[in-house]
């Protein structure tokens, strides 16, 4: 089998903010496209990136127009803006959605057309601007991805793109950041790179090179999520950055499944945040995939429930079973009626028609149908 594993150089550690400007420098940046938001900016961390970047010599234009959710509109608005200041290297501080703002920018900056052109694998054909990714959570693995993620409004869905050319030249993850972080968005992060990890995999598509970041990344989340929301200790968040990069290097190269199809399409109707839909959706998935592949989520067990049971079947289910635990140790929703009242119930049918055409539905180890998208969201309403 013939694999490629493609990754962003990545600059990790405690403090690794302080060499965004050096970083930008050998980009080549003269007037840097800046991309974040509100909370990151009251956080203080883009004025912090600003002083970095001037006291390199460096001038920036600020794009303020990242929403949870990123809209398509504001990224052709994004896309305008950086070419009409003769911006160069973009450079986006947040969460995975200031990250796909700023992905999905580079890509119109570059090609031109509207971001829903781009839908799918390996649409874009021009090389896009430099790109410096600066994460603030433990999760989204945007900063090491070839994933954007962007709402098209008119359908109502999240979009998948895909393509090599939106892996960002350099990646930036200083744990200190997360210090800053609410409870819920450190949990929310680390149960996406939970979802990517183990969705990771187990894809069609997943190679040794990605299983071995998978299986890292769900032993450290399973060891150290407990400690970071109760103690906030570096330590603790450190670990939980590990992880989240293991996790990304995973899926961006092996795809995701099931899970994350259906939780793009509810999230695009719905407008919530992706985080929250994890804990609701992975277990039901997981049972769903452990017909096809109970030697693979054996593996997966054996890592929670450290031991082998009798079957691979056993030990994969009691794992699941303790991850369902894990899930309600935690301030989170278990069920879809905690997000969605019941007078919305009845558009469950159309999302999940479209989450079978979600790009992450192709690597499942067995595509789902829009019916059994549909039993799995009974199951867990």
């Amino acid at each position: 089998m013939i694999t490629k594993f493609a990754i962003p150089e990545i600059i990790f550690g405690r403090g690794s903010l302080d060499y965004a400007g050096q970083c930008a420098l050998r980009l080549g940046a003269k007037k840097v496209f800046l991309v974040s938001d509100a909370g990151i900016e009251e956080a203080g961390w883009l004025q912090r990136l600003m002083d970095i970047l001037e006291k390199e010599g460096i001038k920036w234009v600020y794009y303020p127009g990242v929403t949870s959710n990123p809209r398509d509109f504001q990224v052709e608005q994004g896309a305008e803006f950086y070419l009409k200041n003769g911006t160069d290297v973009i450079i986006a501080i947040g969460g995975g959605s200031a990250m796909d703002t700023a992905k999905g920018i580079a890509i119109i900056a570059s090609n031109g057309g509207k971001i829903r052109d781009y839908e799918g694998a390996n649409r874009v054909e021009r090389p896009l601007p430099p790109m410096m990714l600066i994460t603030t959570t433990a999760g989204s693995g945007s900063d090491i991805s070839q994933f954007c993620i962007i709402t098209d409004m008119k359908r109502g869905v999240k979009m998948s793109i895909i393509t090599r050319t939106l892996v960002p030249n350099i990646s930036i993850v200083d744990p200190l950041i997360l210090r800053t972080k609410s409870e819920s968005l450190i949990i929310q992060s680390a149960v996406d790179a939970l979802a990517h990890a183990i969705e990771a995999y187990m894809s069609q598509i997943a190679s040794p090179f990605t299983e071995m970041h998978s299986l890292k990344a769900i032993d450290l989340i399973l060891a150290h999520l407990q400690s970071a929301v109760a103690t906030r200790s570096v330590d603790s968040l450190e670990q939980l950055s590990i992880a989240a990069v293991s996790a990304s290097m995973a899926f961006s190269n092996a795809g995701l499944g099931a899970e994350h199809a259906l939780a793009h399409s509810l999230g695009g109707h719905f407008d919530m945040r992706h985080g929250v839909v994890h804990p609701i959706l992975l277990t039901s998935v997981m049972r769903f995939n452990c017909k096809i592949n109970p030697k693979k989520l054996a593996d997966i067990g054996r890592l929670i429930i450290k031991r082998q049971l009798g079957s691979d079947e056993e030990t994969a289910l009691a794992g699941i079973e303790t991850l369902e635990a894990f899930f309600a140790s935690f301030d989170v929703a278990l069920r879809l009626s905690q997000l969605i009242p019941e007078s919305e119930r009845h558009h469950l049918e159309p999302i999940c028609k479209m989450a079978v055409l979600d790009a992450c539905n192709l690597t499942n180890p067995r595509p789902a149908t829009w019916e059994e998208f549909l039993q799995i969201c009974e199951e867990v309403w």
